[in-house]
């Protein structure tokens, strides 16, 4: 592949700078934009430390599009992986409107500023959860969408906005990745998922449980139409969500268009089988505390990978195992 000039929002956070390693390592040139609302700047030396190059970084808010615009034309940028957003599910039921002003208006002052600037590339990060409750089975790309809550519907709009881009501007190129439960950390265990507010996803609150800093870890909700109760979700290697960014990028050098396409395992694991996974992996036991439902949450979702598979190419997809050992590499050896 051609070497590309980049543009990484939101690349100090937990797929942000695993992208920005797999960008570098395959000889793109990335700068980063962050407004460090849920990272950390120091993210950037350890993944200078995996690569050997050091990202370009600035900090901004995404929905300036006037900043945007200075920095795309001073860094020449020419594609964009936009991952900058806020993405909690029970928290949109708390913040509809906040969730809706930053993944909307970040998207449409993105794309003011690619318009000022010539980009046509962008690949977007979406999510698995904009097909809403996807219980009969695996989940193909033209399943109607149904987000249940302010998160997968703000998701879902900007897929709408790109899409009707692409409708009236055939120069453009955009690949919007749904990806259903990226979790892990680099083999290195110098980055993965360390948020600083929110810690919501199952994973590193496993993590927490096995090193001792919380008693147990919450099963919300043990009802769900499921072989055990349990909310069953398509886990991925985060590594391999940003492998699959690489061949997107790649894909928008032949293509024009619009295009969706889910990024998972395509297996389902029930939060019961990833606690016991996790208890393997990591030689431990992993108490656990159930609970009821949280708003918003659905019984199961499971990517069809069939046509990401085809397009981006045989990504060796990491089992759950190697997430655990992998996300247990990175919170052992502490992170600050």
């Amino acid at each position: 592949h051609r070497r590309m000039r980049v543009l990484l929002t939101g690349g100090c956070g937990f797929i942000g700078s695993h992208q920005a390693t797999v960008l570098l390592e395959a000889g793109h040139d990335v700068t980063i934009v962050d407004d460090l609302s849920n990272s950390r700047v120091s993210v950037l030396d350890r993944v200078t430390k995996i690569t050997g190059r050091r990202p370009e970084f600035e900090q901004l808010d995404v929905r300036c599009a006037d900043a945007l615009t200075d920095v795309m034309a001073r860094h020449h940028c020419e594609a964009i992986i936009h991952f900058a957003g806020l993405k909690h599910v029970a928290e949109s039921v708390e913040r509809p409107v906040d969730y809706l002003d930053v993944n909307i208006a970040g998207m449409t002052a993105l794309l003011r500023a690619a318009k000022r600037t010539g980009i046509r590339r962008l690949i977007f990060s979406s999510s698995g959860s904009v097909y809403g409750d996807g219980s009969a089975g695996a989940i193909a790309e033209d399943t109607e969408r149904r987000p249940t809550n302010p998160y997968s519907r703000s998701k879902a709009v900007c897929e709408d906005i790109l899409a009707t881009l692409c409708d009236v501007d055939s120069s453009w190129s955009v690949v919007a990745l749904r990806y259903f439960n990226p979790a892990g950390a680099h083999p290195s265990g110098l980055i993965g998922e360390d948020p600083t507010h929110l810690i919501s996803n199952i994973v590193p609150v496993i993590m927490e449980v096995a090193q001792g800093r919380r008693p147990a870890v919450p099963v919300h909700g043990t009802d769900f139409d499921t072989p055990d109760g349990t909310a069953v979700r398509d886990y991925v290697h985060v590594v391999d969500v940003a492998t699959a960014h690489l061949a997107a990028l790649d894909l928008t050098s032949s293509r024009s268009g619009f295009l969706a396409l889910n990024i998972g395992r395509g297996e389902g694991v029930s939060v019961r089988q990833l606690i016991t996974a996790a208890e393997r992996a990591l030689s431990t036991t992993i108490p656990v505390l159930e609970s009821g439902r949280r708003p918003g949450d659905v019984a199961s979702l499971i990517a069809d990978t069939t046509l990401s598979r085809e397009l981006l190419g045989a990504i060796p997809y990491a089992d759950v195992e190697r997430i655990f050992r992998d996300a247990w590499r990175f919170h052992s050896t502490g992170t600050e």
